[in-house]
């Protein structure tokens, strides 16, 4: 996978990237190359700068400095030498390519009526690597299950950027259409009918249509659809019984999420967010909590190389948000140690309209649902592949 992702580099960067230690780019999660700044690359939660000489450590001043001959030469790889058939893509600030890797682009935006018209003079790539991680979703999926209707409850994943939301939807999405239940009560359910919105190409990598990730066997794909349209389509057309969407926030998207609950579909979809409390900070989220809409909140979060799932029912998503000041802020950096002190964040009002206190009407009241824990031991206790006195060498 990685090498036909490492033959769109230039050549000066491929050579340095391809002889980095196996298991770095077994754990690889960003590339980040920006003209005439040290080359940067970020796996399994740490982070390193690539050296001239093939080796890399912390110390950024010795690292490589793409030229600008370098960006060029992987903007034309990225587009096949031409911007104008990426111009929508380069608008929004990204550019997916096969495989499903998104490649994040800063630079001098061009406006056109107050509105980003597309990108120039790009000169910062962040490629981010996907990747499947069959079964990682089989510990969280049972604490989903709405077993009086043999199915999913309506889910929403929250957390911050790279904190492993797509790749736990992507699994998600292959476990229900498959019947990978991993429970004993659903072993005679079956899969279920999958519809996926994949506006960004990233969960199912799709390359003419057709996923390159395993979705299982019940799976359709609407490819580079916006979401708020794509939902809708595939509810009119495809009859899914659980549909997926990533990334939603705005209006149109909680609109159409609303439409397809209305509808008789599942829905899984995922959020930017640090916590519960800014699931009530977005308006559009905000007036889906409010509704009583999802069924199960599932907070990831990854701090000094380990990775957490908490799981919570819509009541109890409302009081943990309330009681948030002895809960770790999920917004730590990821390489922070464990005993970061806690932080005791701003209360947030009840909604209006709401007594404090009081549940959402149509919240279940449920007993407690334990966290899920990684199995993998925190990345702390592991040697460092690039440590080897002052960088590992490639």
């Amino acid at each position: 996978m990685l090498h036909a992702l490492f033959e769109l580099m230039p050549l000066p960067v491929r050579t340095l990237l391809a002889g980095l230690p196996e298991s770095v780019k077994g754990e690889l999660e960003e590339i980040r190359i920006r003209e005439m700044r040290p080359l940067e690359i970020g796996y399994g939660g740490r982070f390193a700068f690539i050296r001239p000489d093939g080796t890399a450590g912390g110390d950024y001043r010795s690292g490589y400095k793409p030229t600008r001959e370098d960006c060029r030469a992987l903007l034309e790889s990225l587009t096949d030498h031409s911007l104008y058939a990426v111009e929508e893509e380069l608008r929004r600030g990204y550019v997916t390519v096969a495989g499903g890797h998104r490649i994040g682009l800063a630079g001098r935006t061009v406006l056109e009526g107050g509105s980003v018209r597309h990108l120039r003079d790009i000169t910062g790539f962040n490629v981010r690597i996907a990747r499947a991680r069959t079964g990682c979703s089989s510990k969280l999926l049972p604490m989903l299950l709405d077993r009086s209707a043999r199915t999913v409850r309506h889910t929403l994943i929250l957390s911050p950027p790279q904190q492993g939301k797509t790749t736990l939807l992507r699994d998600l999405a292959r476990a229900v259409s498959s019947g990978d239940w991993n429970d004993p009560i659903a072993r005679s359910w079956g899969g279920r009918k999958v519809g996926i919105v994949d506006e960004r190409s990233e969960i199912a990598a799709c390359e003419r249509g057709v996923p390159t990730f395993d979705l299982g066997p019940r799976c359709d794909v609407l490819d580079a659809c916006p979401k708020a349209e794509g939902l809708m389509m595939l509810v009119r057309s495809m009859s899914p019984e659980v549909v997926v969407a990533d990334e939603i926030g705005r209006p149109e998207d909680a609109e159409a999420l609303r439409e397809a609950l209305h509808a008789g579909v599942r829905v899984i979809a995922t959020a930017h967010a640090s916590d519960l409390a800014d699931v009530f900070k977005r308006p559009a989220l905000a007036a889906l909590a409010d509704e009583g809409m999802f069924g199960a909140y599932v907070l990831l979060s990854r701090s000094g190389g380990r990775v957490e799932h908490s799981v919570f029912n819509s009541a109890e998503a409302e009081e943990a948000m309330r009681r948030r000041h002895g809960m770790r802020p999920w917004a730590a950096p990821r390489d922070a140690p464990r005993d970061t002190p806690r932080e005791a964040p701003a209360a947030v009002p009840p909604a209006a309209g709401r007594a404090p206190g009081a549940s959402p009407e149509l919240a279940a009241r449920a007993r407690p649902m334990p966290p899920i824990r990684s199995p993998n031991p925190p990345l702390s206790s592991l040697p460092n592949p690039l440590d080897s006195g002052g960088g590992g060498h490639a």
